[in-house]
């Protein structure tokens, strides 16, 4: 069931962004706001390497686009294109599926090191599917103000 709404999650946000330009992408349609869909797509990317990656499998990695471990800077997608997102986007999620799919039980930890505590695999896709839904009601404004695409 877990797995079931993260993926449906997942596919929300690439639906949210099926049919756009790249420039479109990165249109910041809510100001004063500068979040735009292409930055959602690369923030979520940095979010399942982090959660899944570096938290449940221990892997020793930078952000994607971030040498100082700083989230934000993922949001900005003012040079970034389609292709780079969604490609970064869909490596670290076929990463998660496969540690999650390896993974001997939902009990299997990782260390979070921001919360300095461990944290199980079942409270990782957890977390992703709030994190997913909460941003994804973010995209649904981004895209209706690009042009009046609306539903999931």
């Amino acid at each position: 069931m877990l797995r079931a709404f993260l993926d449906y999650h997942r596919a929300t946000l690439a639906m949210k962004c099926d049919g756009l330009s790249d420039a479109q992408l990165r249109e910041q349609s809510s100001p004063p706001s500068t979040l735009s869909l292409l930055g959602l797509v690369r923030h979520m990317a940095e979010v399942e390497r982090t959660w899944f990656r570096r938290v449940i499998n221990a892997e020793d990695i930078p952000l994607v686009w971030s040498a100082t471990g700083d989230f934000q800077e993922a949001y900005d997608a003012s040079s970034a294109t389609r292709a780079e997102a969604f490609a970064a986007w869909q490596r670290e999620v076929e990463h998660s599926r496969r540690i999650e799919r390896e993974a001997e039980s939902l009990d299997v930890t990782g260390h979070n090191a921001r919360w300095g505590e461990d944290v199980s695999l079942r409270l990782v896709m957890l977390h992703l599917i709030h994190e997913y839904a909460r941003h994804n009601g973010h995209a649904d404004f981004l895209r209706e103000a690009i042009d009046g695409t609306v539903g999931a």
